[in-house]
């Protein structure tokens, strides 16, 4: 029987995900298939619910389900629990187990970003969904002494700063409305900035004007496709050192392989075929679509 695991996600098209994963399991001749699901979230319950069949290992879950998921699995690590989003959904026999491997993912590719300089302890955040919870939880967790929260609506980074409440209690966490006076007075007082949102999809698309972005910050980008979003090309141009989001896409991918296999991801592999798809666009993959989607035809 050929195991399964799938991306769960709305949308799915820009993914780098299929192609590395199946690498790793071609690999390691692990038989499984490795599918893009594009699902709304009227359909993410129904979704989840099939990863209970004997056939699946698990899945991924991206935007705009990693906090939606959370109630519909059997069980939460620690980690997610603290986080209230999951990115990795894992079978431990008939249970459901919902993962959070954005963290560490983060914390890798933060790592790379910051290289031999000193490690900042000011932050600003773009975003609060659930990959804007696995950073600022990092963040927390990290040392960091201040973060500021910048959220389309407002309402929404209260929120998770009211989620991080208690441990953030040693250090400034706030929600901040999104205009540009307020984010240009937060941006000459950071060090590092991290856009958590999934604005910078499209070539055209940034979170921030170029000439809000001062020179000699660090800035991450979690877009990874394309490689160098407009936003970046505009910090670059302002003289700030920028990373997008592919390293900690390998680093997250590798250890959502490892839980579901129980095997060594192979590193080397996983990121051949991430400069693969990079140079040459991605691996064909289908796409299946929710029932809302094929009812409608679109």
């Amino acid at each position: 029987m050929t195991n399964r695991v799938v991306l769960i996600g709305h949308p799915v098209a820009h993914s780098f995900s299929g192609g590395m994963q199946q690498a790793a399991f071609d690999a390691l001749g692990i038989d499984a298939r490795y599918e893009l699901w594009d699902r709304r979230p009227l359909d993410l319950a129904d979704a989840i619910a099939e990863l209970r069949g004997e056939d699946f290992l698990g899945a991924n879950i991206t935007v705009p389900h990693k906090e939606h998921v959370v109630p519909l699995v059997d069980k939460l690590t620690e980690e997610a629990t603290a986080i209230g989003a999951v990115n990795v959904v894992a079978r431990d026999g008939g249970k459901l187990i919902g993962h959070n491997t954005d963290v560490a993912g983060f914390k890798s590719a933060l790592d790379k970003l910051v290289g031999r300089q000193k490690m900042p302890r000011h932050a600003v955040v773009l975003g609060a969904g659930g990959a804007a919870r696995a950073v600022v939880y990092a963040l927390i967790t990290g040392g960091f002494q201040r973060v500021v929260v910048f959220n389309r609506h407002l309402h929404r980074a209260e929120g998770l700063v009211r989620h991080f409440g208690r441990s953030a209690a040693h250090m400034e966490l706030r929600a901040m409305p999104w205009h540009e006076s307020v984010l240009e007075a937060e941006l000459v007082k950071t060090k590092l900035l991290v856009n958590a949102t999934s604005i910078g999809l499209a070539p055209t698309e940034t979170p921030i004007p170029a000439e809000l972005l001062p020179p000699d910050l660090l800035v991450m980008d979690l877009v990874y496709n394309p490689p160098q979003s407009q936003f970046l090309k505009d910090a670059a141009a302002a003289r700030d050192t920028v990373l997008n989001g592919e390293h900690m896409l390998l680093q997250q991918g590798a250890r959502s392989f490892e839980l579901w296999t129980g095997k060594a991801a192979p590193l080397d592999v996983m990121q051949a075929e991430l400069d693969r798809a990079r140079e040459h666009g991605l691996r064909e993959m289908p796409i299946e679509m929710g029932p809302a989607d094929r009812a409608s035809g679109s």
